[in-house]
């Protein structure tokens, strides 16, 4: 099973460098944004987890930039999560422009649980993380 969520945004001016487009590192800002909002309609508890001593991170972003956003464009963010292995879970994400649905960026992100003293867990040990149980 695909679970896939999409986001609205808009990009806001303090977001674009000198050169007037957004700058680059602000793009990671609106993936995590998005992961988190799916996450969380997924039924993810991040205060619950790190009060458990289980910590979701980040462990590796790949991402293809193809065209600068501007102040001001509206923008959704589509994002589709899967289980990469029993530790890593993978986020295939794309921006588009709305008003033409022009490719922005395409991005794989994948995510691991950690422990209090950063070693791996595995997700199907978490219970807030059991809806990856019915991935195919």
């Amino acid at each position: 099973m695909t679970r896939e969520f999409t986001i609205q945004m808009e990009v806001r001016d303090h977001e674009c460098d000198v050169q007037g487009i957004v700058n680059n590192s602000v793009y990671l800002n609106y993936l995590e944004h998005a992961r988190h909002k799916m996450l969380r309609g997924l039924g993810v508890d991040f205060t619950g987890l790190a009060k458990k001593g289980i910590y979701l991170v980040v462990i590796q972003n790949l991402i293809h930039y193809r065209h600068p956003l501007q102040s001001g464009d509206d923008f959704t963010v589509t994002t589709v999560i899967g289980r990469e292995s029993r530790l890593k879970i993978r986020f295939q994400q794309t921006i588009r422009r709305s008003r033409d649905q022009r490719l922005i960026l395409e991005a794989r992100v994948t995510g691991a649980a950690i422990d209090r003293d950063y070693r791996p867990l595995r997700l199907e040990n978490i219970e807030e993380m059991k809806f990856m149980d019915n991935e195919s």
